[in-house]
């Protein structure tokens, strides 16, 4: 066994170490990678052969955090790890688009990853080196890659960008920014900021890529250690005909480029015209050429195609649709479409649509996250549904996808920095993105409709947010930067560039390229064009509504917090939540209660409407600082239990008194039951009080007229 140890210093004080050779040897590349007391293992394994007829890379990412890293038992029935968390798929995603775009286009062999997640210290962020290990990993294999990558996650704390940063170092952070690259270039990023400016992105960008340079150099010198990594393997994975591509291309190519140049904003309609390019050329060919052409007909076509439309875009300035590069698609708006929604959307931006709801709940509606790494409450949830009817599709829907957990992440998080916080916002916040069409950036789509549900339902945002998807064609010397990029730019194009935020900067962004060398000026000019391409949309977006309701909607549930001196908590709940579960059923609201920092519980009520609102809250103020009953004062309670002697009713709540029978009514009450029973509400005077028990002497009859001999 020859273990091979070597470490990195990330120039923040902390040092990684990898490890290989030691676990997991039958894997093509293995190792261990770790940070303080946190550590990862990655494994990868591709198959020698493609299977027949697959011409992409099935690759598969897996990302998974054992509970025992961080001495934990997992929850429910099975006690044991089961599907992926969101947050585990969300890193997966992550290290899977930082990938993906290295291995070779030609290579299409089965290939998998796995990452566990195996020793976690509580201190160091294992998601900060996941991309690390899986690069590192394949480096160390005989796995045909352009590599290495690596990536990194960027903080900043009092102004000073910091590289992995640590939990207490995030915590403190203003910014979150996942981004990987290798030694020339950046491949990816994605992140959630406080409004920062075009400028400062660019920085943590190229802050970031120092030091993703020195750990690609570090993956390359530990790879020269390891005599499998030498030599990669061979494959042929595809077969190709250059005769045949010439003939499609000549065929087909300037055809391909009139259908390009003509602008038609319909997807179906150029789909439908592209594909009688296709089908044109396939009927001419006799059986003979047809049999020997069929296997590459549909890829060398795509190849044209692809090649037609960004010659048009390059160097006859026309986009697909006709569009300028930096016009946007014509958007329309809807609030309040669904009536029984607490805040609803439509946002329509070409053949782009989402159908948006927003839902409001209490602290009971907040969601448990319950990792291996950690346990804590969301009170923001944003969930996003990709249908197929809205491709045009018919496919069958197995659970939530990988995509629809991405996208929807990304959507939260350009939102959510911008809801109001602590006590200005004590709902918890469900938002709901239907994308009922899609034709190119469906999440940017539902940021826009998730700002106009929120003003809808009167929430008090800091500001609006609106979201664009850039593009880039590039031939390496010419450049188009695209703004509002169509499904089928995204596809044929060599750049995803996300972008939100506000008038005051960007909340998130998100951004994958395609190709090698982009410069840092294109970069710039494509974060410049999308700052006005935001603005154009928000003012869109602003003719529709443009600042948040005066009031939230009649049906929407109503919230009032306060404090209360912890010795009140238990009398609030009572014995086996007695006494809250009756003030529940009888007011019809929803109460918790919760102990805080500085000795108090947090009382949160929630209502449908506001005489329960107002009962609730009387009955548990009067618990909670209970006013001191006065002799001679008059009051009204329930009467809690009937006796032969007399009944005892509630003079304040945790306070009871007798009312004797003889005082009841001026008549002679032969049984309580003639005058009241248990339930019933009764106004009393507090006549005395025993000096020896201190109970209260309390009577009704001395509220009746003399005359009055009946209930």
């Amino acid at each position: 066994m020859k273990v091979i140890t070597k470490t990195i210093e990330l120039g923040n004080g902390t040092e990684i170490s990898v490890e290989t050779g030691k676990l997991a040897k039958q894997a093509d590349g293995s190792v261990v990678v770790k940070a303080g007391g946190t550590m990862i293992l990655a494994t990868v394994v591709s198959n020698k052969e493609a299977k027949e007829g697959v011409d992409f890379l099935p690759l598969t990412v897996d990302y998974r955090e054992k509970f025992a890293a961080n001495g934990k038992i997992p929850g429910g029935y099975l006690k044991r790890e089961a599907r992926p968390s969101d947050d585990e798929i969300l890193i997966m995603r992550l290290v899977d688009r930082a990938l993906r775009p290295l291995f070779p286009e030609d290579y299409h062999a089965d290939t998998q990853l796995m990452m566990q997640l195996i020793s976690f210290d509580g201190v160091n962020m294992p998601d900060s080196l996941a991309g690390f290990a899986a690069s590192v990993c394949i480096a160390v294999s005989d796995i045909p890659f352009n590599g290495p990558m690596s990536e990194v996650r960027v903080g900043r704390v009092d102004g000073q960008l910091i590289i992995n940063p640590n939990y207490e170092q995030f915590k403190a952070s203003d910014i979150d920014v996942m981004i990987a690259g290798t030694a020339e270039n950046i491949v990816m990023l994605e992140g959630e900021m406080k409004e920062i400016s075009e400028e400062e992105l660019v920085d943590i960008i190229k802050f970031a890529h120092d030091a993703i340079k020195k750990q690609c150099q570090f993956q390359i010198d530990l790879a020269s250690e390891i005599e499998k990594s030498k030599i990669k393997r061979e494959y042929a994975h595809e077969i190709h005909d250059e005769d045949i591509k010439a003939k499609i291309k000549a065929a087909t190519f300037e055809k391909c480029k009139a259908v390009a140049r003509q602008g038609i904003a319909s997807k179906e309609k150029r789909s439908e015209l592209f594909g009688q390019i296709k089908q044109d050329y396939t009927d001419a060919l006799t059986e003979e050429e047809l049999e020997r052409e069929e296997a590459f007909i549909s890829v060398y076509f795509k190849d044209a195609m692809k090649e037609a439309v960004r010659d048009v875009i390059l160097n006859e300035k026309v986009r697909l649709d006709g569009r300028k590069f930096d016009e946007i698609r014509p958007i329309w708006c809807e609030v309040d479409y669904i009536p029984t929604a607490h805040g609803s959307s439509i946002f329509t931006r070409g053949e782009t649509q989402s159908l948006t709801t927003l839902t409001l709940g209490g602290k009971l509606d907040e969601q448990m996250i319950d990792n291996a790494t950690e346990k804590r409450y969301e009170k923001f949830m944003l969930h996003y549904n990709f249908p197929p009817f809205s491709t045009g599709e018919a496919r069958p829907i197995r659970g939530v996808s990988r995509r629809e957990i991405g996208h929807g992440n990304l959507a939260l998080r350009a939102l959510k920095n911008m809801l109001p916080q602590g006590d200005e916002n004590p709902y918890t916040i469900r938002i709901v993105s239907e994308i009922l069409e899609s034709n190119g950036s469906s999440s940017m789509a539902t940021v826009c409709a998730g700002t106009l549900a929120l003003l809808d339902g009167g929430i008090k945002m800091k500001r609006p947010v609106s979201g664009i998807a850039m593009g880039l064609i590039t031939d390496g010397n010419n450049f188009a930067v695209l703004s509002d990029i169509l499904g089928d730019e995204d596809h044929l194009g060599d750049m995803d560039f996300k972008v939100t935020g506000t008038t005051e900067g960007i909340t998130a962004c998100q951004m994958d390229i395609k190709v090698d060398g982009l410069p840092y000026e294109v970069l710039i000019q494509a974060l410049k064009q999308a700052k006005e391409g935001r603005a154009h949309i928000l003012n869109e977006m602003m003719k529709t509504i443009s600042e948040p309701r005066s009031e939230m909607k009649p049906h929407a549930p109503r919230i009032v917090g306060f404090n209360v001196p912890n010795d009140a908590i238990g009398a609030i709940i009572g014995p086996g939540g007695k006494i809250i579960q009756e003030i529940q059923k009888e007011t019809g609201a929803i109460i918790t209660i919760e102990e805080i920092d500085g000795g108090e519980g947090a009382v949160q009520i929630l209502a449908d409407n506001q005489e329960s609102m107002d009962d609730a809250v009387k009955r548990i103020r009067l618990i909670a600082f209970p006013p001191t009953v006065e002799v001679g004062e008059i009051y009204e309670g329930k009467v809690k239990s009937v006796q032969s002697y007399g009944c005892f009713v509630e003079i304040l709540p945790g306070t009871d008194g007798l009312i004797h029978i003889s005082e009841l009514e001026h008549r002679r009450v032969e049984k309580v039951e003639e005058v009241c029973k248990e339930g019933d509400v009764l106004k009393f005077k507090v006549i005395g009080r025993d000096p020896k028990t201190k109970k209260f002497k309390l009577s009704r009859k001395v509220l009746l007229p003399k005359e009055e001999v009946s209930k």
